[in-house]
């Protein structure tokens, strides 16, 4: 993984020594609390419901096993004893005082972290695919043009203050993991029939209070001029995005009040100077950084072991959690695997310091000491030996780790909420807790197989529920917390978003409405048909006729 050099290094601890002073001076009353809100959020820390929020950069999802160990320990020291791994790859502590803030900054800064531009409108973390640099259908390991976006964005002093904030995703592999279509910028990489490195550019799409499908705006962009293209689409948003609304202030709202082709044809005219200038990459600076994501010291195996066989015939736990949480990777004798942090009566995404600290061990002995995080909440070791994948998973099963639903039902993409988060309109967090009680049920989740169920609690959309097979959002209806359901959505290379299905349900009943929503399915399935596939089959109608009862159509026209 990338490693600081000199110059990353001082620049975060002068950032640090510049906020503390900044604390300082606001604590002191020399600052107001409008001139310290930039400053503070500029260093990733929010003021939420309760307490403050500090949210932590992780570029493109990666982490050292020594570094989730200084987490674990700030957990305990300046926080509750957890964090919360969020859609963004990032790391959030939920109770830091703002008095120790630029403590805590000081001691992620001793193990390469910093909070810089996770907040504000600038360009925020670069994220990518979880299993990047070991998907069996990977075309290109997208990490290295990741880090090179980071260290191109980072400070940038041209697009530090954008109409709004601004997402990366890349994907360099055959199937979209990153779900880079619901991206300000997404990229997909590829090869041409000469083998040369391309990117498919995606601009323009988003999820929050106007979800948007990015559209194509170039189809075959040689990679170095990645940097060059990405900075010239940056430039007519700059110029032109609105500034007089924050909610129509993204990008993909000046993508669709040009239209594609006028907006194609402002950044090729604004790319028509910079295109071969002093920021066109070469390949000695992609092999300069790309050195830095090397392959770990493999051994040659054979992918099979008489052990790792034993185990599956031994015990049927053991061979459940395989089935869901452990996948295919490049080397023989090699599996990623995914630890869940889904756990019926935990939030989604949460992870004690204990947890921690375990995961830490898990990846030096087992991972080469590294780790990642998934946008769907999740933690990955991508690299364990199949003969480790037994004792791998009694240790993480001990820890409240293994829990074999990834990608099934309970495996609940989650926003803090209303328990948490000040913008939201309704708790998220006792929703997903009590859709995961009802489905608790271990060999019935495996029989309805994957069902993508994401939860937000406002329309800022933070828990994806508009990409979701099933998707709830939390609104608020005369000082009362309801829920508006969606189905149809879904990610990777057929992204779509879904469609409500009518007026919203009260908490209460929420569990009960997923219910009827999985005995539709059932009554319609064909075979091991998914989910998704009866909802794009059947239509809404048999959902909305469940939910809604015979009065349905006629109430729904008034929704």
């Amino acid at each position: 993984m990338y490693r600081y050099d000199q110059y990353d290094q001082r620049i975060v601890d002068e950032r640090v020594a510049q906020y503390r002073d900044q604390t300082r001076r606001y604590l002191a009353g020399e600052l107001s609390e409008d001139e310290f809100r930039p400053l503070r959020l500029q260093n990733g820390l929010y003021i939420q419901r309760h307490a403050p929020m500090l949210r932590i950069a992780n570029p493109y999802g990666l982490l050292a096993s020594h570094q989730l160990r200084k987490l674990a320990d700030i957990a305990r020291r300046y926080d509750r004893g957890y964090a919360h791994f969020s859609t963004r790859q990032n790391i959030q502590f939920n109770w830091p005082s703002l008095e120790v803030v630029p403590d805590i900054l000081a001691e992620l800064a001793t193990v390469q972290l910093h909070a810089i531009q996770t907040s504000g409108n600038c360009i925020r973390n670069i994220t990518t695919d979880q299993f990047a640099g070991v998907a069996p259908d990977e075309i290109v390991d997208p990490r290295p043009l990741a880090e090179i976006l980071r260290q191109w964005s980072s400070f940038h002093p041209e697009f530090a203050a954008l109409p709004r904030k601004f997402k990366f995703a890349l994907n360099g592999a055959e199937h979209d993991r990153a779900v880079v279509r619901v991206h300000d910028i997404g990229l997909e990489f590829l090869r041409n029939t000469a083998g040369e490195l391309g990117v498919k550019v995606w601009v323009g799409g988003g999820l929050g209070r106007t979800p948007v499908i990015g559209t194509l705006v170039r189809d075959w962009l040689p990679w170095k001029h990645l940097i060059t293209y990405c900075e010239s689409i940056l430039r007519v948003y700059n110029r032109y995005g609105r500034r007089d609304n924050s909610y129509k202030a993204r990008i993909k709202i000046l993508v669709k009040s040009l239209g594609i082709e006028e907006f194609r044809r402002q950044v090729d005219e604004e790319w028509a100077f910079w295109k071969d200038g002093p920021s066109t990459l070469s390949q000695t600076e992609l092999d300069r950084v790309a050195r830095h994501f090397a392959p770990p010291a493999y051994e040659t195996l054979a992918d099979e072991d008489a052990g790792f066989t034993a185990a599956l015939t031994a015990d049927k736990a053991f061979t459940a959690w395989v089935k869901r949480c452990v996948h295919a990777h490049q080397r023989p004798g090699y599996r990623a695997v995914t630890l869940s942090l889904k756990k019926t009566g935990v939030a989604p995404g949460d992870i004690t310091a204990e947890q921690m600290e375990t995961v830490a061990d898990l990846a030096d002995r087992y991972s080469f000491g590294e780790l990642r995080a998934s946008h769907e909440q999740n933690l990955i070791l991508a690299d364990v030996k199949l003969a480790d994948l037994p004792a791998l998973w009694r240790t993480a099963r001990d820890a409240g780790l293994a829990t074999p639903n990834i990608g099934l039902l309970t495996d609940i993409i989650c926003c803090p909420g209303g328990d948490f988060c000040s913008l939201a309109n309704a708790k998220s967090i006792p929703i997903a807790e009590a859709i995961q009680k009802r489905f608790d049920e271990l060999d019935y989740l495996f029989e309805l197989g994957e069902i993508e169920l994401n939860i937000s609690g406002c329309m800022n959309s933070c828990g994806h529920h508009h990409v979701a097979h099933i998707g709830i959002l939390g609104v608020d209806k005369e000082g009362e917390e309801w829920y508006q359901v969606s189905l149809g959505g879904s990610q990777g290379n057929a992204t779509a978003l879904a469609s409500v299905v009518g007026r919203a349900f009260p908490a209460a009943q929420i569990p009960d409405v997923i219910g009827k929503i999985i005995d539709v399915f059932v009554e319609h399935r064909e075979g091991d048909e998914r989910f998704i596939d009866v909802v794009r089959r059947i239509g809404l109608d048999p959902f909305k006729a469940r939910l809604y009862g015979s009065t349905a159509n006629k109430e729904l026209e008034n929704v």
